[in-house]
């Protein structure tokens, strides 16, 4: 198989020499953004792809003979899901390799609100002694984690393990030991008004675009924190800021946003109560050893197949 490597997947020379072993005559291309004809690439030979944003630039009809997608994303958002599922086309996400350092940050920045960090944190810069007495405790909240996948289950370990009650709403409940229990999206209204922390890890689709606008947001309970480490869209921007100033919510942290890089000028950058991070929170030293793994795992198992 003729297959397409794109800089989204840092490999080495190394592994190249092992996917190669597998049977795989391998390509590698650094910048997936440039189109590949203008890289002297033809599309029509590419018979598999190891890529995250390739289809955004390269239309998927030119690639006539393409059989298999190995994304370096969890999110199936930059691919055209129609067209590959009308064509039988194999694809696979990056599922767990980002999971463990999103939990971390969905918590950590949770803490940071609760513990009043950015305070502190500027009181140190100006050599301030000044204490708080209004900080909180997570032991005893009930988290509600919307999405419960890879992401979602591993924030729910961290927060279990503060002793937070932890629910989970998904399109498709299930048991799992992590949450107390997990509802149906069709029972989620119902639910926030109860919950201290809303951590949203779902994915973007046509049905969760907005899914949390300014109705949805007007259910929370008072004081409750809004983590998305999801994509920017599940939130509609505008009802946030408003629901932010307004309330109900406390607080917020906000990795994902609706246009990305935020712009200068957005009033996020100076909101009160907000941890903003630039999509950085997948990030951690973990991730090229379970990227390995994966795409190694799922590359065999398709010349097996």
């Amino acid at each position: 198989m003729n297959l397409l490597i794109t800089g989204a997947f840092p490999c080495s020379p190394d592994q190249i020499g092992q996917i190669e072993g597998l049977g795989y005559s391998v390509t590698y291309v650094k910048d997936e953004t440039v189109p590949l004809s203008k890289q002297g690439i033809a599309l029509s030979g590419i018979e598999g792809v190891i890529c995250n944003s390739l289809f955004l630039k390269n239309p998927i009809e030119g690639f006539s003979h393409l059989k298999f997608i190995q994304l370096t994303s969890a999110g199936y958002d930059r691919v055209p899901l129609e067209e590959i599922q009308k064509r039988n086309i194999k694809i696979c996400n990056a599922r767990g390799v980002y999971s463990v350092p999103m939990a971390e940050f969905a918590l950590c920045g949770v803490l940071q609100l609760y513990k009043q960090s950015p305070f502190f944190y500027e009181n140190q810069k100006s050599h301030v002694w000044e204490k708080r007495r209004d900080l909180l405790e997570l032991a005893g909240r009930t988290v509600c984690i919307v999405g419960c996948g890879s992401v979602g289950q591993e924030c729910a370990k961290r927060f279990g393990a503060f002793g937070c009650r932890v629910i989970g709403i998904d399109l498709a409940p299930f048991s799992q030991e992590s949450f107390s229990a997990v509802y149906g999206l069709e029972e989620m209204d119902q639910w926030l008004p109860m919950c201290d922390v809303v951590v949203l890890t779902l994915p973007l689709t046509p049905q969760t675009y907005h899914l949390f606008d300014g109705g949805r947001l007007s259910r929370f309970k008072e004081g409750c924190v809004l983590v998305n480490i999801a994509r920017g869209p599940v939130v509609e921007e505008e009802a946030l800021l408003e629901k932010l100033r307004e309330g109900p919510l406390g607080g917020a942290v906000l990795d994902v946003f609706e246009e990305e890089p935020l712009d200068r000028d957005s009033p996020l950058w100076d909101a009160k109560h907000v941890i903003l991070t630039p999509h950085n929170s997948f990030i951690g030293e973990g991730n090229r050893r379970r990227l390995w793994d994966v795409v190694y795992r799922n590359l065999k198992e398709y010349q097996g197949g």
